[in-house]
């Protein structure tokens, strides 16, 4: 009994040690994960990208399948969990940038991805399922991932211009890492994401526009303070992007969309900014009729 009760006493104060002994371990405990699974990913995207045209176009649509499988598993926790009336809604999103890589024309694309809302709604509405959340989903993943094959398709730069956003929003993503761990300080938005912060926000941000504009100086030698420029406004879509998916994981009660990538959760929580600044960047070169390293 005493025995039992030594433990007892033991447990409890090796419970309340523990943030003071190991608070400083916590605050890294995923970085190896991050960085074993960030490799990898990027070794894979790198060569899809470099090799463009149907890898590029394969990989996006993979990646598109499986944000949509996770983004749709969280939504159809609202009518008891993912089943086969949600296995429509996948294929017609990785559909997408397959779309845009053969029709070459966002008109076209545009027309396509209003169909498919149209049939997310239809058969929703048909199933008595709320479509409020189905339609938007689906037509930010499959227009994010559209655009990414859309800028790579680019005939000058869209090598350049698709490596540069990935730059970009890695830069984000590692620069708001370590400014918020190691500053800290006011919380950026509390009620969505409680463990992002102000100096996280301005760490990322600068990263993004240093490694944007020497990526430009590095391939182009051209436009060193416009990328820049144009740099810091994609890593602020990137945040919005990741907010946006927080807002959206938070409302349903869910923490990582998925267990599918070690350390970073799902696919949708490791692509939200980069789907952010794709759509971006893509709306911007359509309007503006030139490429990104184009002025």
């Amino acid at each position: 009994m005493a025995n039992g009760q030594d433990q007892a006493v033991e447990s409890a104060e090796a419970q309340a040690g523990r943030p003071a002994a190991h608070g400083a371990e916590a605050r890294w405990r995923d970085l190896g994960p991050r960085i074993a699974s960030g490799v990898a990913l990027g070794a894979v995207a790198s060569g899809a990208i470099w090799a463009g045209g149907w890898w590029t176009t394969a990989l996006v649509a993979a990646a598109a399948l499986f944000m949509a499988w996770e983004y749709r598993s969280i939504v159809a926790t609202r009518h008891g969990g993912f089943d086969a009336r949600d296995w429509f809604f996948p294929p017609l999103v990785a559909a997408a940038p397959i779309a845009a890589h053969l029709a070459e024309s966002a008109a076209v694309v545009a027309l396509g991805l209003l169909l498919a809302a149209g049939l997310t709604y239809a058969v929703d509405r048909a199933q008595g399922v709320k479509w409020r959340w189905s339609v938007p989903g689906l037509l930010f993943i499959a227009a994010a991932a559209a655009s990414f094959v859309f800028l790579r398709d680019q005939p000058e730069y869209g090598f350049e211009a698709t490596v540069w956003l990935v730059v970009v929003v890695v830069a984000t993503d590692i620069g708001g890492y370590f400014a918020g761990r190691l500053i800290g300080g006011p919380k950026l938005a509390p009620r969505l994401s409680p463990k992002k912060t102000w100096a996280g926000l301005a760490g990322g941000g600068a990263l993004a526009a240093l490694c944007g504009s020497l990526f430009s100086w590095a391939t182009t030698g051209t436009y060193f303070y416009e990328v820049a420029t144009v740099s810091l406004a994609a890593a602020l879509v990137a945040q919005a992007g990741d907010l946006g998916e927080s807002a959206f994981k938070r409302r349903f009660g869910v923490k990582d969309a998925s267990k599918l990538i070690p350390g970073h959760g799902g696919a949708l929580d490791r692509l939200d900014g980069l789907m952010a600044a794709s759509l971006v960047a893509a709306t911007v070169t359509f309007a503006r009729g030139k490429e990104v390293f184009i002025w």
